[in-house]
């Protein structure tokens, strides 16, 4: 059994891999909760993930799709994160990081790497910015065209890193943020 949109399913099941009908559940859901998060000055944000993460984590996988789920709310309600390590891949993802500006919906930008090979638990394969794939430099400056100022999240999941000494890590961290996202904010 995996997950699909947040629920528990048998992939055997009827319906089980309809992606589009889980997507759907994802909208309702929010089309549920933005009275409750207007109600308690709350803002929803929404996080695409890579499309490896599809069957058991997340049906979203880029950021035009969360920027479609959350169109029909304001801005202040439901916004969006970039997190370099879901969305570097998308071949739309100018376009959309200028979208998100453009409607005020970026709430969040979050770096790390992608590495290969991929770890058996596939959320496990982030690392520090500069050992992988993605190009901080080019995300970046997309991001602070926008006019983004908020904070900026290093989020690696990895489980080496997690094992070394927390000084080495933040000084790995820090000097990789000052050279690789900081200059181009």
């Amino acid at each position: 059994a995996g997950l699909i949109g947040g629920t528990a399913v048998d992939p055997a099941s009827p319906g089980a891999k309809d992606v589009a009908a889980a997507r759907q559940r994802v909208a309702d859901r929010i089309s549920e909760l933005v009275p409750v998060a207007q109600e308690h000055d709350v803002r929803l944000v929404l996080e695409p993930l890579h499309p490896m993460y599809a069957a058991d984590r997340a049906v979203l996988s880029t950021l035009g799709q969360a920027l479609n789920l959350a169109a029909p709310f304001p801005a202040e309600t439901v916004g969006v994160v970039v997190d370099t390590f879901h969305v570097w891949w998308d071949p739309a993802l100018e376009s959309s990081i200028q979208r998100a500006g453009a409607e005020g919906r970026l709430a969040s930008y979050q770096v790390c790497d992608s590495n290969l090979p991929i770890a058996a638990d596939a959320l496990l394969s982030r690392g520090y910015m500069g050992d992988g794939y993605i190009d901080f430099e080019t995300i970046t400056r997309w991001v602070a065209a926008t006019g983004y100022a908020g904070p900026v999240e290093v989020e690696i999941f990895n489980r080496e890193i997690w094992d070394a000494p927390a000084a080495s890590v933040l000084a790995t961290v820090k000097a990789r943020y000052e050279s690789l996202v900081e200059p181009y904010l």
